[in-house]
């Protein structure tokens, strides 16, 4: 077992340890990805990886944050395909953890549309102001595609969404930083809410954490 000093020692490696790789983490929506998928099309959901947590975007119906994190290639409601290394950075993980919650700022779950903010879009304006690099072009073709002619969305995905109200409890992060942990209540169906397709998980479980949104 470690001692006080061993414990310190390795808290402050963490702290200090800014060079991290960008990992692009891909989840299929929909079964029928694994026959498309080798056709370059493909219903994805995707997370971007940084300092050994992933971040993801998902919609909700309040003007709060729906960035979400969770454990790397583990975002429950979705079946991990893939990693894809977009570069390395040099960020302290305290400097990430304002960069995210900034960005957050700019994503609220009420904000989130299918077709033109959604979580791939999140994931790739994330790696290119942290690498410079944009996602693959296939992993949200489907967004692309359905802007040109909307029929071409699967009618499932053209849903309803249940309201969901995040409900923050603060906590303490590794590194030292504020987290907040989160569970949904449900309240009503939004008949008129067509266009949004509810990315975050169902059902949300202590395994995922909406990211405090920095105040301005």
């Amino acid at each position: 077992m470690g001692t006080a000093d061993d414990i310190s020692s390795s808290s402050s490696d963490f702290l200090n340890n800014s060079d991290t790789q960008v990992v692009l983490n891909i989840y299929d929506l929909i079964p029928l990805n694994q026959y498309t998928y080798w056709f370059g099309f493909g219903i994805f959901h995707s997370g971007i990886e940084v300092h050994g947590r992933e971040y993801g975007f998902g919609a909700h119906d309040f003007s709060a944050s729906g960035v979400f994190e969770v454990e790397p290639r583990s975002c429950p409601g979705f079946i991990y395909r893939c990693s894809i290394p977009l570069g390395r950075i040099n960020m302290p993980p305290l400097e990430f953890r304002t960069f995210i919650e900034s960005a957050a700022s700019e994503y609220h779950g009420d904000t989130y549309h299918l077709i033109s903010k959604n979580c791939n879009h999140f994931t790739d304006d994330m790696s290119w102001r942290l690498t410079g690099k944009c996602i693959p072009g296939w992993v949200n073709r489907l967004a692309r595609l359905g802007s040109l002619c909307s029929c071409l969305l699967p009618e499932s995905l053209q849903v309803t969404t249940v309201k969901r109200l995040p409900e923050y409890h603060e906590g303490i992060e590794e590194d030292g930083s504020e987290s907040l942990a989160t569970s949904t209540k449900s309240t009503e169906i939004d008949d008129t809410d067509q266009a949004k397709h509810l990315l975050s998980p169902t059902s949300v479980s202590g395994d995922v954490v909406f990211v405090k949104e920095a105040h301005k």
